[in-house]
């Protein structure tokens, strides 16, 4: 029987010995003191093997020979509701029965208890069998995470002092629900005229005299919108462009748990109206909804004004997500791009002896294994911050302890924080890029639906746009990377050098060419740092000296004197990408000498694209800055007349 576990060595690799899942099982075992729990980390692994085994099996043998027919007949909208069509509806009824939708919440709950790195890598496992599946899948479990760590955030939760295990918690009977796979929830941000500008939501969240909270507005682009329950972004305090008040802008958005219907008697009664479904041009069998709220009754999740943090929080699991959904994706076009390429003969030879397609295919594979390098570190990295961070709830430890676990967990946050906006960039952009090359290696059968590239091409399209574009990545990318900088600029000096000597003096011709990799994205980083401190260091010359210091430390303003970064955001962050991942692989590379060849081959192709990415930043980008600068002095003068 077919498995998608058993027939991928890359990520048999990282479940047998290229995750440290130690610290991970002990922390999710609360150090194995919970009652009902795993007794080692030995039993604990064998059982999430088990588990990733049963999956691959399932996606190979059910989900896979059925991606064809579950795109052809996506999901159907009838009297105000969305229904899956019979196969689609028979794949979540199996899933049900395998009791998946609780695979990550704490035993206490009815869950398994699996960690959420388990979790991903089952995103990637059914990603690779049809995205739409996958994606709808995380709506359940994920929702119901999302659920309980609100809850401890905000104190709803009651734990044993002794255990640590949730005694009760806000929110049980829904729960439940969506453990159970009777219902799922999903997350309500985007509208129509407010995408990546948050601060433009307009759907509000209201208060009765008797602190009832209430929602009215429309949310459009929602994925799994027919859920049950929904975390809606709403504004509890009014905002206008001009207004500068700390509750307006971003501040003022607050988060609600919003239920859309009830149901008795197995009659659906709507409180939320779905107005419509968007019909794609991919992911067919995934619901994308609208909602039209009106005085829908809400939950308040934490404080007034905290919305925007929490978001934060769902939106860094999504991200992580989509990393993972990409990342099965390109495992399904390279090996179909790479089995085509087998079979099919050309000019006397088989396409993949083919000097280009045998690059294009070396490509793929080089590029799948960096992308999983990066996506199992920062989901690793996520999930060890937040474990940890619930474990500083301990009244119970000593002052050292505390202080350690403190800061450890500022370690990893940062180390999440680092790679997420990269691996959701890197991923997205190669998920796209590799689907494509998938169809090309087809030739003209790619472009017709008999083999399936031109459906992953489809399905790809999306990647570089949901959960926060590729362009919002790069923007974080960069900020956080200058940002850093600015902070410590010594700190930044001191690891250019390291570099520079390493590239020099390093025994290990790995690690010397990694440092290389590591220069180049130093200079990239000065270069834009010096440029931003040179335009700013220009714009306080028309000021006295003496205000000097305090305008070139203070008042700073992105949209201005951010603008030759802005420009080159995308360029710096594909730099960032290459650098994070060549570091991972060479930490494999030195532990398991097996890895030595992958790094090898990912340094191959990331150094001259990485060195032409500098040149680029460094030669290019003041026409473009100057004509802009032109049109919006005009916009801003309409008596001047933009020339040029």
């Amino acid at each position: 029987m077919a498995n998608y576990l058993h027939d991928n060595e890359d990520l048999k690799f990282y479940i047998e010995q290229g995750i440290d899942w130690e610290p991970l099982v002990a922390l999710t075992e609360r150090n194995f003191h919970a009652s009902g729990g795993f007794q080692s980390s030995k039993e604990a692994i064998e059982v999430y093997r088990e588990v990733l085994e049963l999956l691959g099996g399932f996606v190979a043998e059910e989900i896979a020979p059925h991606s064809a027919e579950i795109d052809r007949h996506g999901v159907r909208f009838e009297n105000g509701e969305a229904f899956f069509p019979p196969r689609l509806q028979g794949i979540f009824d199996q899933l049900k029965e395998l009791g998946l939708h609780g695979l990550c919440v704490p035993r206490e709950l009815g869950g398994m208890n699996a960690p959420l790195l388990i979790y991903y890598l089952s995103a990637e496992l059914l990603a690779r069998g049809d995205v739409s599946i996958m994606t709808h899948f995380g709506f359940h479990g994920g929702m119901a995470m999302a659920m309980i760590m609100f809850a401890l955030r905000e104190g709803s939760a009651e734990l044993d002092p002794q255990t640590g295990e949730i005694k009760s918690i806000r929110f049980r009977e829904y729960l439940d629900e969506i453990i159970r796979g009777d219902a799922w929830g999903c997350m309500d941000i985007t509208e129509s005229d407010a995408g990546s500008d948050m601060a433009r939501l307009r759907t509000r969240g209201e208060q009765d005299e008797q602190g009832n909270w209430f929602v009215t507005g429309q949310k459009i682009f929602i994925t799994s919108g027919h859920g049950k329950y929904h975390f809606v972004i709403a504004r509890t305090e009014p905002s206008s462009e001009e207004d500068h008040r700390p509750m307006a802008g971003l501040a003022g958005l607050s988060m609600f748990l919003v239920p859309t219907y009830e149901e008795k008697n197995g009659v659906r009664k709507r409180i939320v109206p779905i107005g419509r479904l968007e019909e794609k041009l991919g992911h067919h069998a995934s619901v994308t909804a609208q909602l039209d709220f009106e005085r829908a009754p809400a939950f308040l999740i934490g404080k007034r004004g905290e919305g925007f943090s929490l978001m934060l929080m769902l939106m860094n699991g999504a991200r992580l997500g989509v990393g993972f959904e990409c990342l099965g994706l390109i495992e399904a076009a390279s090996r179909l791009a790479a089995s085509y390429a087998a079979e099919r003969r050309s000019m006397g030879k088989t396409l993949d002896r083919h000097e280009m397609i045998a690059d294009y295919l070396d490509a793929m594979a080089t590029e799948t294994a960096g992308l999983r390098a990066l996506c199992i570190h920062g989901a690793y990295q996520e999930e060890l911050g937040q474990k940890k961070s619930l474990a500083l709830r301990d009244g119970k430890l000593s002052d050292s302890d505390r202080k350690r676990l403190e800061r450890e967990v500022r370690q990893h946050q940062r180390a999440a924080r680092r790679v997420t906006p990269l691996l959701k960039y890197f991923g997205a952009e190669k998920a796209v890029e590799i689907a494509r090359t998938a169809l090309q290696i087809h030739g003209g059968v790619g472009y017709t639906k008999d083999f399936g590239a031109e459906k992953l091409v489809r399905d790809s399209m999306v990647m570089p746009i949901y959960e926060g574009t590729s362009q919002i990545q790069a923007l974080m990318a960069m900020k956080d990377t200058l940002g850093s900088i600015l902070k410590n600029p010594q700190r930044f000096l001191r690891r250019g050098a390291q570099a520079r000597w390493r590239s020099l003096s390093a025994r290990d011709p790995l690690e010397r060419q990694v440092a290389r990799l590591q220069r180049l994205s130093f200079q990239a980083q000065q270069t834009l740092m010096m440029r931003t401190a040179g335009d700013k260091l220009r714009s306080v010359q028309e000021h006295p000296v003496g205000e000097w210091p305090r305008r070139l430390l203070r008042n700073w303003n992105p949209k201005r004197d951010f603008a030759y970064a802005m420009l080159h955001a995308e360029r710096l962050t594909k730099i960032l990408s290459d650098e994070a991942i060549a570091e991972l692989l060479l930490a494999q590379a030195k532990k398991y000498p097996e890895r030595r060849e992958l790094c090898e081959r990912f340094l191959e192709r990331a150094e001259p694209r990485v060195r032409y990415l500098v040149e680029e930043i460094s030669s290019t980008g003041d026409r473009l800055l100057r004509r802009i600068g032109r049109a919006e002095g005009a916009a801003a003068d309409p008596s001047s007349e933009a020339t040029g």
